[in-house]
């Protein structure tokens, strides 16, 4: 790579991150309790998102932890970053601990 072929410093860069976290739910009840009154509070919500996050939450447990992401938390204190976008999901996958290969485990 020569100098001509770097980015002007003015100009923006863009970084995707990807991460991947696998969490054990450990009390069901708890997390949806937790995930029903995290909408509830949240003030950024209309009521049509409001009604479809309580609706995910009932239907899947995977559903609750979505509502606890914050890539902004991830990001915020950063310094010389602004988020742009930012996306992602929850689904129960297959896994297990005791297996070295967990990561070939593909989310369903």
């Amino acid at each position: 790579m020569t100098s001509t072929d770097l980015p002007e410093q003015d100009a923006p860069r863009y970084v995707r991150l990807s991460i991947e976290i696998i969490a054990e739910i450990t009390d069901e009840q708890a997390l949806k309790a937790a995930a029903l009154a995290q909408v509830q509070s949240d003030e950024y919500l209309d009521d049509e998102e409001r009604t479809q996050s309580v609706e995910a939450i009932e239907v899947d447990p995977s559903g609750s932890l979505a509502h606890f992401i914050d890539p902004v938390a991830l990001l915020g204190e950063v310094p010389g970053i602004e988020l742009t976008s930012a996306t992602w999901e929850s689904a129960q996958t297959e896994f297990d601990p005791a297996d070295e290969n967990w990561d070939e485990y593909a989310v369903e």
